[in-house]
């Protein structure tokens, strides 16, 4: 994942910051409970595509 493209990119839902999981291959929004999935190093910024959060994910 580009560092250049992390600096720009935020939530779509709440315009927070995004936190990238290397392991998981996604982009989280700890603010919209939301991962983004990274696929074939593209993050898909869709709300409806994004992973919910589980509680212990978030806290």
């Amino acid at each position: 994942m580009d560092p250049k493209l992390l600096e720009i990119l935020v939530c779509p839902v709440t315009k927070g910051p995004l936190i990238y999981d290397k392991q998981k291959q996604e982009l989280v929004s700890k603010s919209a409970r939301l991962a983004y999935p990274i696929r074939d190093g593209i993050p898909v910024m869709l709300e409806d595509e994004a992973r919910r959060l589980e509680p212990s994910e978030y806290e």
